[in-house]
């Protein structure tokens, strides 16, 4: 009897692992908090959701992403690797490169502290977040 519980813990463990798979999983967690309407009425069309869950998974690539969310708020939000300055800078440049049409934010190191749950981390707010449509002068 004291195998199977042995067991269950010794998989679970392995399930949370360290992977990169489960490490970056916050596009998924995000996009299924806000889908199940665990975030309250969505404000966004579903379609942008999940247009913006595709778009996140993607920015997961860019050099200096830990992880990324979709925010219920309609965007994208970058935990960096590195939070300097010009870290930040550099990541966002990435982005826009990449999504011209999209808007991302980063999370700052007091956010990151305060937004411990995917719950808080979907609720966001945008900030002056802009476009990168808009920074680059389009309409």
């Amino acid at each position: 009897m004291t195998r199977l519980p042995a067991a269950l813990l010794t998989g679970a463990l392995l399930a949370l692992g360290t992977g990169s798979a489960v490490a970056n999983d916050g596009c998924a967690q995000s996009r299924d908090y806000i889908l199940g309407g665990m975030a309250g009425p969505l404000i966004k069309p579903v379609h942008l959701y999940k247009d913006l869950f595709k778009t996140c998974l993607q920015s997961l690539e860019l050099p200096n992403v830990k992880n990324a969310y979709v925010l219920k708020a309609g965007l994208i939000a970058i935990e960096p690797r590195h939070n300097s300055l010009a870290a930040t800078a550099s990541t966002l440049t990435q982005f826009c490169r990449r999504f011209p049409r999209g808007t991302a934010r980063v999370i700052t190191p007091g956010e990151q502290r305060q937004a411990r749950t995917i719950g808080l981390t979907v609720l966001l707010p945008a900030l002056s977040t802009t476009s990168c449509l808009a920074k680059r002068g389009g309409s």
